[in-house]
């Protein structure tokens, strides 16, 4: 059935952008949608009546409203791995003895930022935060987004294994009045335990008798990190059915509470849980996550685009795209379906992206009149974060609609070399401020927006095997050198004297 509903979707008319627009004077209004401080808008997508409908009719027959309802109650959902996938229990919405735990572990959270606070860990002025992946990318987004301000204390993201990035985090860090939190799930990931021992030996050389008195534990193995040496009672051990590019709503958003402080961390919470709200009660057609993934499928299934290009026109999310790549390619970049057959068709599109207006004098050449249909998401904040003359903000704000108009009008020209095809497809999410809670709901957007995506697809989300071989292959070359790999491989180890 989801082959004739493939079918069908694909061969829905697709109009030009201009004629949806004049065909439908009410177009703006039905495509946009305005919730928890975002406004949604669509209307630059091509989306329209019957080609929404059609995807309805696919979400029917795949049963979206079942997937939902399973991804909330805690069933598994993750069925390659056999568990459940409740990163939303952690910001209230899920099962109850679930939700229960994670109230128990922010209150955990809460008590030891008040001990530290206290200074049972000595004169803490620094947070070293070492993870990587889901574990880093989180906290530095949120810190780098939400502390424009000021705060608490002087944190840092450590997540390349490459210590030059320790090394330039460290500069100008006291060892002495330092905590390193160390976020890792399984407490065994190779680089965030290299950069932990590593920063380790940095306390010690800075005269720090007891290190390991300085450290914390985020992880769903606590018995690892305790092996690792870490303290019982500085561990935060979180559920192992968060997954890591999920889980900064749990004991890894720890740095962020510690810095932006307790009641950021709740408004980041209760952000996300209206957009939770709002995934679980909206109909399809005035659903935003929903209405984004039929977008996105529509570019991807029917039109054959491969990227999908993400711009913040605002500083305080350029962290943005960064951390949208491993959100949607960690999660949807597969080609089997959940059940292990071959998908048969694209999967994710490559996320990329920048910061307006910077990306206008790099890569929109391409997108204006580059052979590729890329489909742009374009992000602004109507509040600037600056004090300095508001004519900043508004050429930021100009800039990045003008973008929009453009992509779609396009111009016609006899001289080819000016000529903009047009007709080229935006979403805008316009937000309020820069907010925890905007922030929050936003982050959840885009969740469930992937997690729509997946289940369309009827591929999983919430594993992420393909991770797994380089690492291997890495833990073989260093055990065994150049010996047993192909010609180039042991050429460029041999090279590098390893």
């Amino acid at each position: 059935m989801t082959a004739a509903n493939w079918a069908a979707i694909e061969g829905v008319a697709v109009k030009p952008l201009q004629i949806l627009f004049e065909e439908d004077d009410g177009r703006v209004e039905r495509m946009t949608i305005e919730q928890s401080g975002l406004r949604f808008d669509f209307a630059k997508t091509h989306l329209h009546p019957a080609m929404i409908s059609a995807f309805a009719e696919l979400a029917s027959v795949v049963d979206l409203d079942g997937a939902r309802d399973r991804l909330f109650s805690g069933a598994v959902v993750n069925v390659t791995e056999g568990r459940a996938a409740e990163h939303t229990a952690e910001r209230g919405n899920g099962a109850a003895e679930s939700v229960s735990q994670a109230r128990a572990l922010q209150a955990r959270m809460r008590g030891l930022l008040d001990v530290i606070e206290a200074g049972a860990f000595g004169d803490i002025r620094h947070i070293l935060h070492i993870g990587i992946g889901g574990s880093a990318l989180g906290p530095k987004l949120l810190i780098d987004a939400l502390g424009r301000d000021g705060l608490r204390f002087d944190t840092k993201v450590v997540s390349n294994v490459d210590a030059s990035a320790l090394a330039e985090a460290v500069r100008g860090m006291d060892p002495k009045a330092t905590l390193i939190a160390i976020a890792s799930k399984t407490f065994t990931t190779t680089e965030t335990l290299m950069n932990a021992e590593s920063a380790l030996e940095w306390l010690r050389d800075g005269g720090v008798e007891d290190p390991y008195g300085q450290v914390v534990a985020l992880t769903a193995a606590p018995d690892k990190a305790i092996e690792w040496g870490v303290d019982e009672s500085r561990i935060l051990p979180f559920a192992e059915s968060v997954g890591g590019r999920y889980s900064l709503w749990c004991s890894i958003g720890f740095p962020v509470a510690a810095a932006l402080g307790w009641a950021v961390f709740e408004e980041l919470l209760e952000g996300a849980a209206e957009m939770d709200r709002h995934f679980r009660t909206a109909p399809l057609d005035r659903n935003a996550p929903v209405l984004a993934a039929f977008a996105d499928l529509h570019y991807a299934q029917a039109r054959g685009c491969q990227t999908r290009a993400i711009f913040a026109y605002d500083e305080r999310l350029r962290l943005l795209p960064d951390y949208l790549q491993q959100l949607e390619m960690e999660s949807n970049g597969k080609s089997v379906t959940a059940d292990g057959a071959p998908l048969g068709r694209p999967s994710a599109p490559v996320s990329w992206g920048g910061v307006g207006t910077d990306a206008q004098h790099a890569v929109f050449q391409l997108l204006h009149q580059g052979t590729h249909l890329i489909p742009v998401e374009f992000l602004a904040s109507k509040t600037p974060g600056h004090d300095f003359d508001p004519g900043h903000h508004e050429a930021l704000l100009i800039n990045c609609f003008a973008q929009g108009a453009a992509l779609m009008q396009g111009r016609a020209s006899d001289d080819g070399a000016r000529s903009y095809p047009g007709d080229r497809p935006s979403t805008t999410i316009l937000i309020d401020d820069v907010t925890p809670s905007i922030v929050g709901a936003l982050i959840a957007f885009y969740e469930h927006r992937t997690f729509a995506n997946a289940v369309l697809l009827g591929i999983n989300p919430f594993d992420q095997f393909g991770v797994e071989l380089g690492k291997e292959i890495a833990k073989g070359i260093a055990q065994n050198g150049p010996a047993g790999f192909d010609a180039s491989t042991s050429a460029l180890i041999a090279a590098a004297g390893l």
